[in-house]
């Protein structure tokens, strides 16, 4: 396997800088290779922004890491949302 050279502490970096991101988590489950991550990003910027506009506006934001692993996985999340689902 090759590594993509994306790593989990430089996908964290550019998804606080580039997305506002208030809290993410990101698991790299390709083994440690860096070849597919599943993320959870919690941003003011989702906001008034359906499933869709908000995987757009990752994708947008991360286009040059994504096009460089095997799979990308993100689930998305206002603060607001994510605050009621500690809750629950």
């Amino acid at each position: 396997m090759a590594d993509s050279g994306v790593t989990r502490e430089h996908l964290d970096q550019a998804i606080r800088e580039r997305l506002s991101a208030t809290f993410v988590t990101i698991e790299d489950i390709s083994g440690g290779c860096g070849q597919a991550f599943e993320v959870t990003i919690v941003s003011p910027e989702f906001a008034g922004k359906n499933t869709l506009a908000r995987h757009r506006l990752v994708n947008k934001a991360l286009k040059e890491e994504i096009a460089k692993v095997h799979a990308f996985t993100q689930k998305s999340y206002t603060p607001e949302e994510w605050d009621k689902m500690q809750l629950a």
